[in-house]
């Protein structure tokens, strides 16, 4: 049975351990971080905890009365077992009070998303994440002086044009940002 608690700094290599797996068979596969990046204080850092073992957690940057959630991930041995959604019941009864909306972004994951919105959050802009990889073309790519074109690129772009951006790159998916509002208006 997994316990509920406080990030702490000796937790950094099971909090990556666990947000590694977590992401690596979900459209952030590539969001890899070899160290825990400190979230800007104020802000709230939980951890699932099960025998020992980080097996979720929880990150969420405050900015007045606004959160925003910076990573959640479940280990995929643990899933299904509650653990995000314990994870979210615990942060809200922790965020300040006046804290008037919880936003996330995620991507094309049918769990994530369907998650999302099951736990009260409502889809509030899109926009597109492109990837160009190895073997997409160079087109268009102007670089500095003395520097290749790119091999390889993350950008942003607007959602008009998905059709577009998926003729031409392997990799597009639609970024969402949920909100779940908190407070009054």
């Amino acid at each position: 049975m997994f316990k509920i608690r406080e990030y702490l700094p000796a937790d950094e290599r099971g909090w990556l351990e666990c947000r590694l797996l977590s992401f690596l068979d979900s459209n952030y596969f590539d969001d890899v971080r070899t160290d825990r990046s400190d979230i800007e204080a104020p802000n709230l850092s939980l951890l699932a905890e099960d025998d020992g073992t980080i097996v979720g957690l929880l990150d969420i940057e405050l900015d007045g009365d606004a959160a925003t959630i910076d990573s959640i991930a479940v280990h995929p041995s643990a899933r299904q077992q509650g653990i995000a959604s314990a994870l979210l019941a615990e942060a809200l009864s922790r965020l300040p009070f006046g804290t008037k909306t919880l936003d996330a972004w995620t991507r094309e994951d049918v769990a994530a998303n369907g998650w999302y919105q099951r736990n009260g959050f409502e889809e509030a802009y899109r926009y597109l994440h492109v990837y160009k990889g190895y073997k997409d073309p160079n087109d268009a790519f102007q670089s500095p002086e003395g520097l290749s074109r790119p091999v390889l690129a993350f950008m942003h772009a607007d959602i008009q044009d998905e059709a577009s951006m998926r003729r031409a790159f392997k990799r597009v998916y639609v970024c969402r940002q949920y909100v779940r509002r908190l407070g009054p208006a």
